[in-house]
């Protein structure tokens, strides 16, 4: 019996020896974190504390840094991260963080964590599961870490994966890891189209490397961060007809980390797949100039309706007062001699005309009036003449879709824009839809037959071009637009660890002026590349004289004058001389 009372005694003091050691192990590892905490707090590298799982130290050190706090104790939230600040994700165990909400996932992407690791598990596992996830600001503390004060911190561009740090050393924990990349590849494809991306073949290495304002932040963004181009031309090999629509897919497939084109902006509901917009544009369409007038309509667009109506009022009063003067009696008048008026007639197509040798004062300023409005039409229809001669008018601008449909040209469009096109009030026997390279080619060689949609950046390449013509063929207009606001951006994959960095690299080039520097040069990076030329594809001017066909109406007036005056003369010969006699007396 007394054996049995010391082996209970013995039992109750070895548990109470243990409790008092866990007892004091646990407030010590409670300050080891809180002083860790307090150490990332002072180097700004948190103001939100996100803490996923339950039972650990992690809930009370919440309490005493004073921060906000979220807890997640199921691992995983229900609503979507809208926090604006540096957060700092404490995880209770391996795995406790099971975020489901993708949103959630991508903004928290780049958050640092401390993953508090119970049990056997090794942190070059813990990296590895989490650079899976596109996830490298990773630190682990062990269960003894009050004991040894050791952090072990994931590392991606070195062999061992992760990093022993001692916190008396004063090394960092966390580290931008892709500012420095170490020649990893970043997998992109290139969309061939100029100006944004053009291939040459480098003369020193003969390899196929790229330019264009697109191209050119993508290069330097590759030698800022110390990495490589890997083109993904396998992608292509299907021989499908290949766009910036291919290469958004690709990249919204995790097929590709960038791409070197354009991203499709009009047909995304979010921004997941695309990067912070790059340029502002407009994407319109380019018109032929209107039409000039021909020469042939030139004689009779200088003879308004409305001037001929008031000349002819004129005439007929100076006509009457003339033949009153003359005969001083209402008697001679007719509506043969108002209109047939030899003196009037000539006088107003500035011929010579008799004049009589006794007039009155009165008679001499009805001369002298058909005189001025002899001087006055002929030099007003000669100015007019001479001037639509010398620069005839053009029709008018087309500014709705209603002119479009009313003019002689087709919309030429690709088959990527038969969405875009088909949103305008267009009808679709005005649409024309052509195959790639067809469109380019006749865009790029300026066929007048058509007007195609282009972006206002590569409408400038276009207006440089022109310059070089005898005179410019198209314009572009500001009021058919397909979009008015086109966002250019690049089309990256969802979950890029380093979007924040092709983020920031990319508006300060903007901010440097490097891209209004690439987007001048557009155009000599074309032509020396041969992706356009100097030729000139206007025709040459061949209304620049006047044709006989250009004077159809002249001549028609002419021989209906002729006519006219022939039947007179005819209507003299059978006439009666009395009657004859009496016309001359009216004269």
């Amino acid at each position: 019996m007394a054996w049995f009372i010391i082996i209970l005694l013995w039992l109750g003091s070895s548990r109470a020896q243990f409790l008092n050691t866990t007892s004091q192990t646990e407030p010590d590892l409670e300050e080891r974190l809180f002083g860790l905490l307090q150490r990332l707090q002072t180097e700004k590298i948190y103001d939100t504390l996100l803490i996923y799982g339950r039972e650990c130290a992690f809930l009370s050190l919440s309490r005493r840094l004073q921060v906000p706090t979220v807890l997640v104790s199921s691992g995983s939230t229900n609503f979507e991260w809208n926090f604006s600040s540096l957060t700092l994700i404490l995880s209770c165990e391996f795995q406790a963080e099971r975020e489901k909400n993708y949103r959630t996932l991508m903004k928290l992407q780049l958050a640092r964590r401390i993953i508090l690791l119970r049990g056997d598990f090794q942190p070059e596992t813990v990296c590895d599961f989490y650079s899976k996830k596109d996830q490298y600001n990773i630190a682990m503390v062990k269960e003894n870490f009050d004991q040894f004060g050791v952090v072990y911190s994931c590392r991606l561009f070195q062999d061992q994966n992760y990093d022993k740090i001692n916190l008396l050393e004063g090394k960092p924990i966390f580290i931008e890891q892709f500012r420095n990349m170490h020649g990893a590849p970043i997998r992109t494809f290139p969309d061939v189209s100029p100006p944004r991306c053009m291939a040459y073949q480098d003369a020193k290495t003969g390899e196929e490397k790229y330019i264009g304002f697109v191209a050119n932040l993508l290069n330097n963004f590759v030698t800022k961060v110390n990495a490589t181009l890997s083109m993904q031309m396998e992608l292509a090999e299907n021989g499908e007809e290949l766009s910036f629509v291919n290469i958004t897919n690709w990249a919204a497939e995790d097929l590709l980390d960038i791409g070197m084109s354009e991203a499709l902006s009009s047909r995304m509901s979010n921004f997941d797949s695309m990067s912070y917009p790059y340029l502002m544009s407009s994407f319109c369409f380019m018109i032929p100039l209107p039409d000039k007038m021909p020469f042939s309509d030139i004689y009779m667009a200088i003879v308004a309706p409305p001037a001929l109506i008031v000349l002819f009022i004129i005439f007929c009063i100076i006509s009457v007062m003339l033949i009153y003067i003359q005969k001083k009696s209402w008697r001679a008048l007719s509506v043969t001699s108002v209109l047939l008026n030899d003196i009037c007639v000539r006088g107003f197509l500035a011929q010579p005309f008799p004049f009589p040798r006794h007039s009155s004062r009165k008679l001499k300023l009805i001369f002298m009036i058909i005189c001025f409005c002899s001087v006055i039409t002929t030099t007003m229809y000669v100015a007019y003449l001479q001037a639509f001669l010398w620069a005839p008018p053009v029709d008018p601008l087309m500014t709705s879709f209603a002119d479009v449909e009313k003019s002689r040209y087709k919309m030429a469009i690709t088959i990527y824009d038969v969405d875009a096109v088909n949103s305008l009030n267009v009808s679709k026997e005005q649409v024309v839809v052509l195959e790639s390279s067809k469109f380019y080619d006749f865009r790029g060689t300026f066929n007048d037959k058509y007007i195609y949609p282009v972006t206002a950046v590569r409408w400038a390449t276009f207006e440089k071009q022109q310059d070089n013509f005898a005179y410019p063929l198209f314009y572009y207009s500001e009021t058919l637009c397909v979009n008015y606001f086109d966002i250019l951006g690049y089309p990256i994959r969802r979950f890029l660890p380093y979007r924040d960095l092709f983020e920031e690299h990319m508006l300060r080039q903007k901010e440097f002026g490097l891209t209004k520097l690439w987007l001048d040069r557009s155009f000599w990076d074309m032509l020396r590349l041969n992706y356009s030329s100097l030729e000139d594809f206007s025709q040459p001017l061949h209304d620049d004289y006047i044709e006989v066909h250009n004077l159809y109406w002249v001549l028609c007036l002419y021989f209906a004058g002729l006519g006219l005056g022939c039947i007179c003369f005819i209507l003299e010969l059978i006439t009666p001389l009395t009657r004859w006699g009496r016309f001359r007396i009216l004269q």
